[in-house]
């Protein structure tokens, strides 16, 4: 083996977003948009304490990724990496974050975490300054790809090559149709700025098969207006014709740690 990542989703749900990537050397907590007791609960159900974690980025400002930050920062001692818009958007709600760990940056930017090379991009979403991320070491690169209204050229730019995605499948168009959301919410979710739909999903999930992707786990999954089965048999008849290991990550199916162990 010459190079390993792995992606562990914790929680993925507009109710809450927390996931955990690898490598040999080091785990990166991606968003706590969860309460720290229920995030240590998810760790201590995959087999990792939050002592093992070494740092935190953080997507956007919005509660369901960040509830949890502040606390898991000051109990571990983990430096926090955003972009100046979401630490601007979040500083009140997560509370007092050490100086040494309060870690800014500009979207597009990169940097490492030990061995891992992090790699912002911008998402179209209705936040501050949200980015996206990749992971890489070695030859090996994984992707998170949520809250984002439309696909754009540089969404799929930045993730095309990951071996694995975590890529957002949000709402099933007729549930949310019929729904009971209200009018604006339901503008809000369809637009530009709001979140992929499972067609969108299935669109760039085909697009990311075409140039090597391996694996998709959908996630960030609407508890109101969208089914796991459903969005996963929308995406699979998409990349029925590609080698892709196709999953879904929801907000109460913690899985055991090697369920969810990805090895490139």
């Amino acid at each position: 083996m010459t190079a390993e990542l792995m992606v562990c989703p914790l929680k993925s749900s507009s109710k809450g977003n927390a996931t955990v990537i690898f490598s040999a050397n080091t785990k990166i907590l991606v968003d706590c948009g969860v309460s720290g007791k229920v995030l240590e609960e998810c760790l201590k159900n995959v087999g990792i304490s939050g002592a093992e974690l070494d740092a935190i980025v953080v997507t956007h400002e919005h509660t369901d990724h960040t509830k949890g930050v502040g606390i898991i920062s000051r109990k571990h001692n983990l430096p926090v990496y955003a972009t100046c818009g979401t630490w601007q958007g979040m500083k009140t709600a997560v509370g007092r974050i050490d100086e040494d760990n309060v870690k800014v940056f500009s979207a597009n930017d990169s940097f490492y975490i030990n061995d891992i090379k992090v790699t912002s991009f911008p998402i179209p979403h209705d936040a501050a300054e949200p980015v996206g991320y990749t992971f890489c070491t070695g030859a090996a690169k994984v992707a998170v790809a949520t809250d984002m209204g439309v696909i754009t050229d540089s969404v799929f730019d930045a993730v095309k090559g990951s071996n694995t995605v975590l890529l957002e499948a949000n709402y099933d168009p007729y549930m949310l149709d019929i729904g009971s959301y209200p009018y604006e919410l339901k503008r809000r979710i369809r637009g530009e700025l709001g979140h992929l739909c499972n067609d969108d999903s299935a669109e760039l999930a085909k697009r990311l098969s075409q140039t090597g992707t391996k694996e998709i786990i959908l996630g960030h999954l609407s508890e109101e207006n969208n089914y796991p089965q459903t969005a996963f048999e929308t995406v699979r008849a998409a990349v029925k014709e590609f080698n892709v290991s196709l999953s879904v990550a929801c907000f109460e199916n913690i899985k055991a740690f090697e369920e969810y162990k990805k090895v490139i």
